[in-house]
Formats: C-alpha cells, sequence, structure tokens
C-alpha cells in the first residue's frame, strides 16, 4: 500500500480511519472491494455514536419522568419499551430534540400567552409535551395558504355545524379550516396541563389551532375554537396562546369579546335581552334564526347572569369522545 507500518497498525487497531482512498488501495492490496470497506467503516464509526448516544440517554431517565409518560403511551406519541435507553430515545424523537438541553432552550423560548385558572397549578413539562403532540398531529394536514376572507368564510360556515355530533363536526371543521390555511386539531389534555386550547403560527403562511378534549359540553367546545380564531383574526404571529379556564390580559377578553359577537351579534342579542323572556323555546327560536346550537346560547345567558347556571343546561349537548378522536 505504501503506507507506513504506524498508519496500518493504528487501521487495524481502531485508531485511524479507513478512508476512501485507504479503501482503494485495499482493493488493490486485498482484492476485497473498496465499497466492502466502506462500509464497514461507516457502520464502525455509526457503532460508535451510538454508543456514545446510549451512554448520554441513560443519564436522562429521571429527565423524561418529568413528562406525563402515561399520557404519551396511552396516546401512541411515544412507544413504551423495556430497554431505559431506548426509552429516553423515543422521548426525545418524540419532543424533536437531541437532548434536555435543546428542549430546555426551545421550551425557554416558547413566547406564550397565557389564559388559566389561577387555582391550579401548570405543569410546564406537560404543556410542552401537549402542545409539541399538536404539532406532531399538524403534520399530516394539507393546508392552503392562509386568507383572513377565506378564514371568516370558513368560521361563517362552521357556526351551521355547532349542533352536529363530534363524527360529523371534526372533519368538517377540520376541512373549512385546513381550505383556509388553519389546521385543527385535537390532542387530549395531558395530566398536569389543564388547557382547553392553543393557537400559534406554523409559518407565516398556516396557524394551527389545538384543541383538548376536556369539554364535557359542545358549547365550552365552540367558544373555545372561536376563542381561538379570535387570535388568528386579531393578534400577531410570534405569540402562542395557551387558554385554559380564566381570561386575563387585553389580548384574551379581545378574543373573548370577539368569540361572543361572532356567535351571538350584539344587536340580535340586545333585542332578544330586552324581550325579557328566557324561556327554553325562545332560546331555541333565537338559535335557530342564528343558526347556531341552543346550548351556546344557554351558556351565554348564564355567563352574563342572565339565567343560573343550572337553567335549561339540557339543552347543551353532552360530548362523550371516542378514543379515535384523540387523533
Amino acid at each position: 500500500m505504501g503506507r507506513p507500518i504506524k498508519t496500518i497498525s493504528e487501521i487495524i487497531n481502531g485508531k485511524a480511519s479507513i478512508t476512501p482512498e485507504t479503501a482503494a488501495q485495499l482493493e488493490l492490496v486485498l482484492g476485497i472491494s473498496a465499497e466492502f470497506w466502506n462500509s464497514r467503516e461507516y457502520k464502525y464509526q455509526d457503532y460508535l455514536v451510538r454508543q456514545g448516544q446510549i451512554s448520554e440517554w441513560k443519564t436522562l431517565l429521571d429527565w423524561i419522568k418529568l413528562f406525563p409518560l402515561s399520557d404519551l403511551y396511552t396516546c401512541k406519541y411515544v412507544s413504551r419499551v423495556k430497554e431505559p435507553s431506548e426509552q429516553v430515545r423515543n422521548v426525545l424523537q418524540f419532543l424533536g430534540v437531541t437532548s434536555d438541553k435543546q428542549w430546555d432552550n426551545i421550551y425557554s423560548h416558547y413566547q406564550v400567552a397565557f389564559r388559566q385558572s389561577s387555582a391550579f397549578k401548570v405543569d410546564p413539562y406537560s404543556v410542552g409535551a401537549w402542545l409539541r403532540a399538536g404539532l406532531v398531529e399538524a403534520q399530516g394536514i394539507r393546508l392552503s395558504a392562509y386568507s383572513k376572507k377565506n378564514f371568516l368564510g370558513a368560521l361563517d360556515a362552521i357556526k351551521g355545524i355547532t349542533n352536529e355530533d363530534p363524527d360529523v363536526f371534526i372533519p368538517e371543521l377540520r376541512r373549512h379550516c385546513a381550505a383556509a390555511g388553519v389546521a385543527v386539531v385535537f390532542v387530549p389534555q395531558f395530566k398536569g396541563s389543564r388547557v382547553s386550547g392553543a393557537t400559534r403560527w406554523l409559518n407565516k403562511d398556516n396557524a394551527l389551532i389545538q384543541l383538548s378534549l376536556r369539554y364535557k359540553t359542545t358549547d365550552h367546545l365552540w367558544f373555545t375554537f372561536f376563542h381561538e380564531a379570535a387570535h388568528i383574526l386579531l393578534h400577531g404571529k410570534k405569540l402562542i396562546f395557551l387558554d385554559s379556564t380564566k381570561n386575563e390580559g387585553e389580548l384574551e377578553k379581545e378574543a373573548d369579546e370577539w368569540a361572543s359577537d361572532f356567535l351571538i351579534p350584539p344587536l340580535e342579542y340586545d333585542i332578544f335581552c330586552q324581550e325579557d323572556d328566557y324561556t327554553k323555546s325562545s332560546i331555541c327560536s333565537l338559535a335557530d334564526k342564528l343558526g347556531i346550537a341552543p346550548g351556546i346560547v344557554v351558556s351565554r345567558l348564564q355567563h352574563d347572569h342572565k339565567i343560573p347556571y343550572n337553567h335549561h343546561n339540557d339543552l347543551k349537548s353532552r360530548l362523550r369522545w371516542a378514543e379515535k378522536q384523540a387523533s
């Protein structure tokens, strides 16, 4: 080969790599193809990297326990395995990062606007995993470029399906929004996240509305959806809006007001309230006129203290989420 004995010794003992030039020389001297030597070198270097990763992953066993592993396994975002290092690898792959430091760096740079109940402590690892799951779900959705005009048209059409069951309204909701450049995904709330919904921009042309499955009745679901839609229409593209049960902040109040007025126009609502007739028949008549579910009208009247919270709840449609609707 015309190479120093020391160099050959280092190659044999794994201290020096087999370069393409060395592989070509070995082919001439030993009659074994350069492709064979290059392949062996690649596999050996890959083995060394994997061994290094396994050693590093074992140090992250306590770190991954900070995440809601049980929920991630149940929803099949992470595969359950016995080998500890593989368990860490699967969590990292779901999170889309190479290390705990990378995750902390990404999460610390999230610009998140919170609407959450002050009565509960929120787990940042659970929230982060839930947000990540939304991105995973959105990857499979084909979206048109965002158009404010088209999105408003989609929202107007969606009002007409608020009285439907989930197996009907979910695909229609997604279809209308995707055509306007907005992805809609459903991800069950993870333990400690206490979220109802979230809104963010995926890029300059597409937005994402992420809804949890914590709702018991459709009126809560629909108000949250239209609240999230308001963030897309009214507010910037840099913030992530993470919403739960209590409005805090000017932007959240704006979104609440927009959602309320879009579902029930102020003029129609004022005229209805002036009649001071809050019977079931009058509520259903208004809902029919507006083309929305009567439970939405009931929820608005309860919120505004026009009727007690225990009145007319039978007009609200209860949700029974199927497991498949989490995807």
